[in-house]
């Protein structure tokens, strides 16, 4: 049966809304063949996004073989070559002749090898026949061109938590590897494939495009603009009806307030509002909800303030006091925060962490909603 409020998965068609424009500009890169890179927060819609993406290419008759692979379980590059290589191999057809076939025409002259005795063990698409090295990840790079443009049909390459890349043994060589693989890409496979490059750890991503810049100018930067509180409050609100409840409006444009309209947590807290209630969602299901949520959550949250010093505590607390100026003489006796010297490896900390961001202006931005409200209230003790 279909959930009402989907929680647990990428969404598309009627469940994706408000990012109609996005999925748009997605979908004209890749027919352009460019590639994209998004990064946003954890549950900002992004692998919606993509789906809905690949979803509007086929309804208007684009060709394309996705190929997708997370990094968020890779810690070296040999790892890293062998899963996208094996990933890409998998597109090349079905059976392990034709994919005998392909590694042998495609992955000639690198030590990768497709070994019928390993796929036949454990499904291994990908082997190393000797010690890998910079050249079996340039050829590993290269593989979806070299598919996509044999058989005429575009792989869209989609590597999840990209930024966990530089927790290899070697980031900064796999970024140069394949930054020079798009440099001196040949004309005839140009058109063999797209890199679509996604990431939950927005300062980790943004030192990687924004600061470092390795891909300039190769890649481009899809941004996911915040949803409007009236297309969730509506979609919310149509989602109550079909199971026989109802919300009053105003509540549900308070829920996208308290969540800053992130819709992941709005669907997960209207989730919780359906199964406690066969009518109308009162205040008191709201209440409990909220409650039930913050359960599931609190784990996480005790963890990262406990993961904190002091001192990062401080520049914490000074930030949801709605401090700015955070090297000024009064937050720094305030808070403890020791010198402003202390105070940017502060900031640096909590970016590092993935707790705070900070924009154009460098104003911080929090950028978990539900921790910002259990912190303030739960941990801080601080009014909401």
């Amino acid at each position: 049966m279909d959930q009402v409020f989907p929680y647990n998965r990428p969404v598309t068609g009627r469940q994706h809304i408000g990012r109609q424009t996005e999925a748009k500009i997605f979908t004209n890169l890749l027919a352009q063949g460019e590639n994209i890179v998004i990064y946003e927060p954890p549950k900002s819609g992004k692998h919606s996004l993509v789906q809905q993406g690949f979803l509007n290419m086929k309804y208007t008759g684009q060709r394309f073989e996705p190929v997708q692979l997370s990094l968020l379980n890779i810690r070296s590059l040999d790892e890293l070559t062998l899963r996208l290589a094996g990933c890409a191999l998998q597109t090349a057809g079905s059976g392990p002749e034709n994919y005998a076939r392909a590694a042998q025409e495609h992955l000639a002259g690198s030590h990768l090898v497709f070994d019928p005795a390993r796929f036949s063990s454990c499904a291994e698409m990908v082997s190393a026949s000797w010690e890998l090295d910079e050249g079996d990840l340039r050829a590993a790079f290269l593989l979806p061109y070299r598919i996509g443009a044999q058989a005429g049909v575009r792989r869209i390459v989609v590597l999840e938590e990209f930024s966990n890349v530089m927790l290899t043994d070697a980031g900064e060589t796999a970024c140069r590897i394949l930054e020079e693989v798009f440099k001196t890409l040949p004309p005839e496979l140009a058109g063999g494939a797209c890199y679509v490059f996604l990431g939950s750890q927005v300062n980790a991503m943004h030192e990687i495009f924004g600061i470092r810049r390795w891909f300039w100018r190769r890649v481009e930067r899809l941004r996911l603009a915040p949803l409007e509180a009236k297309d969730i409050a509506d979609y919310i609100t149509r989602g109550f009806l079909t199971s026989g409840k109802v919300i009053e409006r105003e509540q549900m444009l308070g829920v996208c307030q308290l969540f800053r309209n992130n819709i992941w947590y709005i669907t997960h807290f209207s989730a919780i509002c359906d199964s406690l209630t066969r009518g109308y969602i009162l205040e008191q299901t709201l209440q409990e909800a909220l409650a039930s949520l913050l359960a599931v959550h609190e784990g996480r949250f005790v963890a990262t303030m406990n993961d904190l010093t002091t001192f990062q505590v401080g520049l914490l607390h000074a930030i949801l006091d709605g401090h700015k100026r955070f090297s000024s003489a009064e937050v720094i006796k305030r808070y403890g925060l020791n010198s402003s010297a202390n105070v940017r490896r502060l900031k640096d900390a909590l970016c590092k962490k993935e707790i705070v961001t900070f924009d154009g202006e460098d104003n911080p931005v929090i950028l978990d909603p539900l921790f910002e409200y259990w912190v303030r209230k739960f941990y801080f003790k601080m009014p909401v």
